[in-house]
């Protein structure tokens, strides 16, 4: 696979606090082998490179429009080999599917999906240690809010992500609704 054939992958850029707090987990408990990346909240997984150009204008023009974005870290999920948190947020999934609207003919099968928002802190782990990681972090779990601060787009290199672009959210009022 070329440069120009990599994918771009776009994730939402988090508050610095958060942030902070699920790459400290991601760290501690995701195989360091396989780490590659901070924690992140992916929005679409294989975005065409040849749309770009397209990509770049549609993330510029819809940026603009919102403000941060409330975010509810509703829960810790087991997800098999791993532990991820849920996210919750109305504004976030409306969003993804103003997004999903404008690229349709280029989404892959995942892509077209209803968005599933988590950041994962560990994946590829044995099933036991998974769910002792989950029993741990459900103990004392209290929901929090989190804050979307902007995109980030990427392309994919065959594990490791170079950074491309980002992208601020740039109205004044924030998306309270969660």
């Amino acid at each position: 696979m070329t440069a120009s054939e990599n994918p771009l992958i776009l994730t939402l850029a988090l508050d610095a606090n958060s942030s902070e707090f699920f790459n400290q987990l991601r760290q501690q408990h995701f195989p360091p082998e396989r780490n590659y990346l901070n924690a992140h909240l992916t929005l679409f997984h294989q975005l065409p490179r040849a749309e770009e150009n397209q990509i770049m204008a549609t993330l510029r023009e819809v940026s603009a429009q919102y403000g941060p974005l409330s975010l509810s870290v509703a829960e810790v999920r087991l997800l098999g080999k791993g532990v991820a948190y849920y996210i919750k947020s109305q504004v976030l999934q409306q969003l993804h599917r103003q997004l999903q609207k404008r690229w349709k003919p280029y989404l892959t099968a995942q892509d077209q999906q209803k968005l599933w928002p988590h950041v994962t802190i560990q994946n590829k782990v044995t099933p036991e240690a998974a769910k002792s990681l989950h029993e741990q972090l459900s103990s004392d779990f209290e929901p929090f809010v989190a804050t979307g601060t902007g995109f980030r787009l990427w392309e994919y290199q065959g594990g490791p992500w170079q950074s491309l672009q980002e992208y601020a959210f740039k109205r004044h009022t924030s998306a309270q609704e969660t």
